[in-house]
């Protein structure tokens, strides 16, 4: 049985999750689902970062010690992901015991092979972001990333030799050009390496809420090295022997904005610690209101549970994924979102099984015949686009074969039908209509999951998507859409 092991950023803990962090772990649920129908073993790892300046100060303003202050904002980051029926096989927090271990563990090795030096940091720091800028990668003398303003640092510091990686990171990508997913976002990072690269400070004297750095515990560790880490100890490292089998079959999912940390920060501390880099990264827009990222920063996060109480979590986690594909910006919209509700989930999907189901129940006669909508099954570009990341072309092929079948319906007309032909008729829209619910089951998995009940059956794999005899004799339920 093969291996999968997927994990999303984990969420830095200043406030509770917005739909722009909601994203990234609803794709890596649909990609963990996706390999458990296919019959692998899949670990699917989140979890919250909880060390650093921000943190300090957030818990200070609102009259907490740091851990009280994580300590609930990591149980609304859970909360929220039960909403969104993310099924999760480790919830990791930075502030566990087994993650300090590790990042000690790792920042031992890496200093063993001569890599940490002491030194002197001066320039510029965004408190917000928790990172160190440049002059030239101010905006108008900004942050970036979040617009705030930065100010001048100066302080002795640890560092990491970066430098010494850069024709090694290079090498990486010549070798692996799937490395980083989408292949734009590979030369982006490739492209900023061939201009040089700097060493990394990797420790932070003035903050005290962090990981204790061993070779001077004046220092705390900073951020990149503590969290980055998480993809390890997560599946138990450096303790666990079978770590590797797991590890060479990753997948990070993470935003645009941090994929320099992931694509070449984090396989550069792997180089020095003697450890394979990940398998891939996939990097994944920006979600935007008005073509401005969404953001608490920027005052315009949306409430992800709030959506979900008002319209379910299949229906936006299918709206997410339809309106545009992983690697691309797309504008939000809650008008879009409706439309799909009531165009494609209810009157498409939702249709469907309601009056094919309407019509078995009054059927007596045997539920059996000769395949007739299999050539309509694109199965082979489904698996194909689910390979190459593609869950926008995966879900619309899928949405095809529903079409399809709508169409199977108005063309056979089956209630004109006499008890042999409409046997015929209603054995392939009920293996139609199971075949759909395995393929969406990663993606809308309630909804799947209702049907296989109205259905009669337990939920099927991948490699049932044919069609075969029918056993079970089905009863309709409730539609599984209600129009808004």
């Amino acid at each position: 049985m093969g291996k999968f092991y997927v994990t999303t950023p984990i969420f830095y803990v200043n406030d509770k999750p917005h739909i722009g962090t909601a994203y990234a772990v609803i794709v890596a649920d649909i990609l963990a689902r996706w390999h458990k129908i296919k019959g692998e073993d899949v670990f699917f790892l989140t979890g919250t970062d909880e060390h650093g300046e921000k943190i300090e100060k957030s818990a200070e303003k609102m009259g907490k010690s740091p851990k009280e202050f994580v300590d609930e904002i990591a149980e609304k980051f859970k909360s929220t992901w039960k909403e969104l029926n993310i099924e999760y096989d480790k919830f990791i927090r930075t502030t566990d015991k087994d993650h300090e271990y590790a990042v000690a563990f790792i920042t031992d090795l890496i200093n063993k092979k001569g890599d940490i030096y002491k030194g002197e940091y001066e320039g510029w720091y965004c408190v917000p972001d928790e990172t160190f800028l440049t002059d030239l990668e101010l905006k108008d003398g900004r942050c970036p990333a979040c617009g705030r303003e930065v100010k001048k640092m100066k302080e002795e510091n640890y560092f990491f030799k970066l430098s010494k990686y850069q024709e090694k990171l290079l090498s990486l990508y010549s070798n692996n050009s799937s490395f980083v997913i989408p292949d734009f976002r590979l030369r982006e990072v490739e492209n900023r390496i061939k201009e040089g690269l700097h060493d990394l400070d990797i420790t932070r004297k003035s903050v005290k809420w962090g990981i204790p750095f061993e070779l001077d515990k004046s220092f705390t560790i900073y951020v990149w090295l503590d969290a980055l880490t998480n993809y390890l100890s997560g599946i138990g490292w450096p303790n666990n022997k079978d770590f590797t089998e797991l590890w060479s079959n990753s997948v990070h999912v993470v935003g645009k904005e941090i994929n320099w940390f992931h694509s070449v920060i984090w396989p550069a501390f792997l180089m020095s610690a003697g450890i394979d880099p990940p398998k891939q990264v996939l990097v994944h827009g920006w979600w935007t209101i008005d073509g401005k990222k969404i953001s608490k920063s920027f005052g315009n996060a949306i409430d992800p549970v709030d959506l979900v109480k008002r319209y379910s979590s299949d229906a936006l986690r299918y709206a997410l994924i339809k309106e545009k594909r992983i690697w691309d910006d797309g504008d939000f919209s809650e008008e879009s979102l409706k439309a799909r509700i009531n165009g494609e989930l209810a009157a498409d999907l939702g249709n469907l099984v309601y009056r094919t189901l309407t019509l078995v129940e009054k059927f007596e006669g045997e539920l059996e015949g000769t395949p007739e909508l299999d050539s309509k099954l694109k199965l082979n570009k489904i698996v194909e686009a689910m390979d190459n990341f593609d869950t926008y072309l995966a879900l619309s092929i899928i949405w095809d074969f529903i079409k399809e079948t709508n169409k199977y319906v108005t063309d056979r007309e089956p209630w004109k039908l006499k008890e042999k032909e409409l046997g015929n008729v209603l054995y392939n829209l009920l293996e139609a209509i199971r075949i759909i619910a395995t393929l969406l089951y990663p993606f809308i998995p309630h909804t799947s999951n209702r049907i296989f009940s109205q259905l009669g059956i337990s939920a099927s794999k991948l490699e049932d998507c044919k069609f075969t005899e029918i056993h079970s004799r089905p009863r309709k339920g409730e539609p599984l859409f209600k129009k808004v």
